[in-house]
């Protein structure tokens, strides 16, 4: 009777369990899962790239590649062959061998990561693993893995004959099948119930799956140590953590090393522990030879071969601020109605421009320390550090390219593009926008570019209170253009300028171009006194990249179920703000900021293409500017609201420079056009100086008698004439 109940027993809770497993399986051994994926990278001709960046994303999007001549073939549904010459794409050839101008490269894999907890995944297939891994794998863990049903007769007596005689646990006799049932679905307590469960999954899953399945789920779900706050799963994880490359391209000596950490992560770590680990890895490699998986000479050579780490960032580490948002953001999106079983995520990202936005922080961020190491003051303490955000976005779509919350995100997760700081000049354009709308709107006194405002030494009242703003360095510049007060930021000018147009219209404009309620109608407000985040600024600056619609910042384009059904699409909206004559009336004034004012250093360190931008000094050093293709703010300072002590053309715009450079050596954002005035606003000669002049709203320039001009014709050779201008001395009337 007892071994009958024992039957039934063991028979009912195979049933039970059985069916939790089916239906796992049935949506994903990984379980609930998110794969983000970047957005599509426009290739064009004389990019940028090398055969092995090529290369790997291709294999990231699911494509073999093949060699072929001075380039390389993707085996896609469309095949596509690139060429390269010194290091830039020189031909694009399609299948019928018709030469195009541009490709566009599928979503690239960027991690994947379960829908609770911190860990990190690149999903692969089976026929993904390359063969070296996959004998080191057994080699470590299970030799007869594709001979036996599950368990390991062999494995288990021995591992019990060497316990009974050392009189402790010396042998394990898990097979890969064995632990991949722990891992899915047991603890990791010792019970015998747990133990009887995993052996009932174990002959579950060895009758429902074939040996390759079990071995990809396997490789995809083991734990192999940690990075920065995350948990690594998975060699296509691990491959990149540890070698920064991608599992395709693991040699025999890495291979082993990711073997030798399945048994122990932490203790094997070969970042912590690299002696550990080189034992490690040349225990699995024995094993390898005693397999016959490599020879005696290639063990001997490939046990003197050093760990050979690259610890160097991965696209994912580098995405990680911007993955944070994203999965956020997901996670609102599917809160109702989150798919059964996995779901890709289509990000915005774009990992070209977050690769150039970590390398323009780690080189601008190097000069600000050195800048501030010049002149630290012995109550700073030593071990402050200054802190940088960085969030870069298309303008008319609001799709963020690139997001960097910090210098480090394993040192900090705080994501400074989202932390409130106040904006100083960076929002003086604001103030200067609401002067400029009089030309719409009408009213007692109606404000251009060419108005005239008194940059001297004041003092304003303001609800029973003085406020006495000071310029940089003490420079005041008397009688001033609104055009040239914004170019050189001068502040008592600002203010003026703010008191003219009223600051309850520069915090309404403020507010409807999406920054938050806390800003308050005072003088200060001219300032940027009042606090914003980053994110703030970027999306109230579309106002006017985008001729005066805003539109939001978005990370997600669309969110799919296993299937493939939309499960979530995002729809571009835009909300008109300013009129398109207003808009570019600023813009224009941007311009000039950069061209003459306190940003001319983006074009004395290079930048060329047509550009708009402030900068800003408060507490802490900001950039906001953009071109026709990218809108780009930089923030600067210490997360403890000490003084940065550097202005923003000295520690945010550099950050900001080096990076549009970057950005622009791709077609896809380097094609930059030059700002283009809507119907109904003209350029007028106000100072007949004959050398042009500002821009006004039709019906708002001044009526100016200029003296006519002379005209010099000067023969030429070949009958001819060259007409030669010359401006008349007589002062207008």
């Amino acid at each position: 009777m007892l071994v009958l109940a024992a039957i039934v027993a063991s028979t009912v809770a195979y049933h039970r369990l059985s069916k939790r497993v089916d239906r796992q399986l049935a949506t994903g051994a990984l379980g609930s899962s998110l794969t983000y994926l970047a957005a599509p990278e426009v290739l064009s001709l004389g990019d940028p790239m090398s055969e092995g960046d090529l290369a790997a994303a291709w294999k990231r999007c699911g494509y073999a590649v093949t060699a072929k001549g001075n380039g390389l073939v993707a085996q896609s549904p469309a095949p596509v062959e690139i060429q390269f010459d010194k290091g830039q794409i020189s031909a694009i050839i399609d299948r019928t061998g018709r030469h195009l101008a541009q490709y566009e490269l599928p979503p690239q894999l960027l991690t994947n990561m379960p829908d609770a907890g911190r860990a990190k995944r690149i999903v692969i297939q089976y026929s993904d693993l390359p063969p070296r891994l996959v004998q080191a794998v057994v080699s470590a863990e299970d030799k007869r893995f594709f001979e036996h049903p599950g368990f390991d007769v062999l494995r288990i007596a021995k591992a019990f004959y060497v316990d009974l005689k050392e009189h402790r646990k010396e042998q394990g006799a898990s097979t890969i099948s064995m632990q991949l049932a722990r891992n899915l679905w047991l603890d990791r307590d010792k019970s015998w119930r747990r133990k009887m469960a995993e052996a009932l999954i174990t002959l579950h899953l060895e009758g429902a799956l074939t040996k390759q399945q079990i071995l990809e789920d396997y490789c995809n779900i083991v734990y192999l140590g940690g990075r920065s706050t995350f948990s690594i799963n998975g060699f296509g994880e691990a491959a990149r953590a540890y070698f920064g490359k991608d599992i395709h391209n693991l040699t025999l000596t890495e291979a082993a090393t990711l073997a030798g950490l399945i048994q122990r992560p932490s203790y094997y770590n070969p970042f912590r522990y690299p002696e550990r680990a080189l034992d490690r890895r040349n225990t699995v490699l024995m094993l390898m030879r005693e397999n016959k998986y490599i020879s005696a000479a290639q063990y001997q050579t490939a046990i003197t071969s050093p760990l050979d780490l690259h610890p160097g960032k991965t696209e994912s580490d580098e995405a990680q601020y911007f993955l944070d948002v994203a999965s956020d953001e997901a996670s609102k999106k599917l809160e109702d109605q989150y798919p059964s079983g996995s779901a890709r995520v289509s990000t915005t990202i774009d990992v070209r421009l977050e690769s150039a936005a970590e390398r323009a922080i780690a080189d601008g961020m190097q000069l600000v320390d050195k800048q501030l190491a010049g002149r630290r003051k012995s109550k700073q303490t030593a071990h402050a550090r200054p802190q940088v955000a960085l969030i870069a976005l298309d303008p008319h779509t609001g799709e963020v390219k690139a997001l960097c919350g910090g210098r480090d995100y394993a040192a900090s997760q705080l994501d400074r593009v989202f932390s409130k700081r106040p904006p100083g000049s960076v929002f003086k354009p604001f103030v200067y926008t609401a002067a400029l709308n009089t030309g719409v709107t009408g009213g007692d006194q109606v404000l251009t570019q060419a108005s005239v405002v008194d940059d001297s030494p004041t003092t304003f009242v303001y609800q029973h209170q003085t406020y006495s703003p000071n310029n940089f360095e003490n420079d005041f510049r008397g009688p001033v253009t609104l055009r040239q007060a914004l170019a050189h930021s001068l502040n008592v000018a600002t203010v003026k300028v703010g008191q003219m147009v009223g600051f309850d219209a520069v915090v309404n404009l403020a507010r409807q171009a999406g920054m938050n309620e806390d800003i308050q109608p005072t003088p200060a407000v001219a300032l940027g006194a009042y606090q914003v985040t980053p994110f703030e600024i970027a999306r109230a600056y579309t106002i006017f990249a985008n001729q005066g619609e805003r539109v939001q910042p978005v990370f997600l384009s669309d969110i799919r179920d296993q299937d493939g059904t939309i499960v979530y699409s995002h729809q571009p909206a835009a909300t008109r703000v300013l009129d398109p004559r207003t808009a570019f009336l600023m813009v224009d004034m941007l311009q000039e900021v950069i061209r003459s004012g306190t940003a001319a250093g983006v074009r004395a360190r290079g930048f060329k293409l047509p550009a708009a931008g402030k900068t800003g000094t408060s507490h802490d050093g900001w950039f906001a500017g953009f071109t026709s293709q990218l809108l780009v703010v930089v923030w600067v300072g210490f997360d403890d609201y000490s003084e940065l002590g550097l202005e923003g053309a000295r520690s945010a715009l550099p950050i900001w420079t080096e990076f549009m450079m970057e950005a622009a050596r791709y077609k896809q954002f380097g094609d930059a056009k030059p700002f283009t005035p809507p119907a109904g606003v003209v350029k007028a000669d106000a100072d007949c100086s004959g050398a042009g002049g500002p821009y006004f709203i039709s019906g708002t320039q001044p009526v100016m008698q200029c003296a006519p001009d002379e005209i010099e014709l000067t023969p030429t050779e070949d009958g001819g004439v060259i007409e030669t201008t010359n401006p008349s001395a007589t002062p207008p009337q």
